[in-house]
């Protein structure tokens, strides 16, 4: 049966779940959600996930939202992606929990405030203030990638698809990759692995099905 992830193209969040899926294996399709037009509050969508959030994983009767608990899904039932032990699982989780609060949550919101708000409205003083906050993450995960390929042991993991899934896209929110040399080369070791692909590649919707 096909997996089925309701998500679209602009959300970190939602290619975090569609990339470790794409990664994986797995038989799975996009379901494209018109967030930008109240796809996520209509009641249809509410009955899958009252969050009123993508990315949504269904796949036959499990239904599942968050994208480190589709990932953590994902890894298990395809055996990839995880960690080889307890320990490298429980590593898995620390950067999962990490990525979530101290790095996608306010690259999302900053890079929806730069891009997807109307200029008028854009809070000049609270993006300041979550780039700030950003820099201190990118110090973070620049010094963990100094002398290590991936996050956790000798391969690419889940840890790695939570981390990067703000990073490949090209809306300004205060990150340059030239900025952080080991996180420069940690996305172009993700990139290289075969099956990768681009957010706009990999799930519908963009800004430029919008312009």
């Amino acid at each position: 049966m096909t997996i089925r992830l309701h998500c679209f193209g602009e959300s970190g969040n939602a290619y975090k779940a569609a990339l470790a899926l794409e990664l994986s294996g797995l038989d799975w399709e996009p379901v494209h959600v018109d967030f930008f037009n109240g796809g996520t509050k209509t009641p249809e969508f509410l009955a899958l996930n009252s969050m009123g959030e993508v990315p949504v994983m269904v796949d036959g009767d499990i239904v599942l939202s968050q994208s480190a608990v589709i990932q953590d899904y994902v890894s298990s039932k395809s055996g990839k992606l995880g960690g080889r032990s307890a320990e490298e699982r429980r590593k898995i989780l620390r950067w999962q929990f990490w990525d979530n609060h101290k790095l996608s949550s306010p690259a999302g919101m900053t890079r929806f405030l730069m891009n997807f708000m109307p200029e008028d409205k854009r809070p000049g003083e609270v993006i300041a203030f979550t780039q700030a906050r950003l820099k201190t993450a990118y110090m973070v995960l620049d010094n963990a990638l100094a002398d290590r390929d991936f996050l956790v042991g000798e391969r690419l993991s889940i840890a790695d698809l939570s981390c990067c899934g703000y990073l490949y896209y090209p809306e300004p929110f205060g990150f340059a990759r030239a900025d952080w040399p080991h996180i420069d080369a940690w996305l172009e070791r993700i990139a290289a692995t075969p099956g990768w692909k681009h957010p706009y590649d990999l799930m519908p919707g963009s800004p430029a099905d919008r312009a």
